[in-house]
């Protein structure tokens, strides 16, 4: 029964049912009891694994997308890294590993590289220049910090997706980001739904 509860990772031997997969035998690898022990990071525990049930399936080979979940678990359950941080560090990763990662090296719109990048565009999936940007209404500006750590979210490799902070203002603009690329992309309102 401990392999089997909320949150526990494991390796499990199963065998083919008629209607399901039974469990032969398991071997408990992580717990994160970190995250059963304080009802906030559970919170975003939560809602975490909601979202990675929507887009994944069964029988899909999602190695990238379980080494993401586990990592921002790991992160929650062992740090006291800011856990909005956290959270759009997340979302904004799974999109990339869904296929729409954001244009970062270039304006969405015009194409040139040699500009100052300060917006982010959703309908053009990436960053946009000043000039373009003010013919999308839904482009968002943000600080030069922002675009260093959107950047580095979408090149970073796994162990190191974490390493980095930012300010109260980045925060907020990388949350803002996050929340607002995953509902679109997936069509879908994510509301951070607390427990108490």
């Amino acid at each position: 029964m401990a392999a089997t509860q909320y949150l526990c990772f494991g390796e499990y031997l199963i065998y083919q049912g008629v209607s399901s997969y039974n469990i032969n035998s398991c071997e408990v690898i992580e717990v994160f009891y970190n995250l059963r022990m304080d009802v906030e990071k559970l919170q975003y525990a939560a809602h975490i694994t909601r979202i990675i049930n929507d887009v994944t399936d069964e029988n899909q080979n999602t190695y990238k997308i379980l080494q993401l979940l586990l990592n921002t678990l790991y992160v929650l359950s062992e740090t006291d890294k800011n856990m909005d941080l956290v959270m759009a560090i997340f979302k904004i990763k799974l999109m990339c590993l869904l296929g729409f990662t954001p244009i970062i090296d270039k304006c969405s719109n015009c194409k040139e590289n040699n500009v100052v990048l300060n917006h982010f565009s959703f309908r053009d999936n990436g960053f946009k220049c000043e000039n373009c940007s003010r013919q999308d209404k839904g482009a968002v500006e943000i600080s030069e910090a922002t675009v260093n750590a959107i950047k580095y979210i979408v090149l970073a490799p796994p162990k190191k997706l974490f390493s980095f902070n930012l300010s109260e203002n980045g925060i907020k603009e990388l949350e803002l980001i996050g929340k607002i690329y995953l509902n679109e992309k997936l069509d879908k309102e994510y509301k951070f739904e607390k427990m108490f």
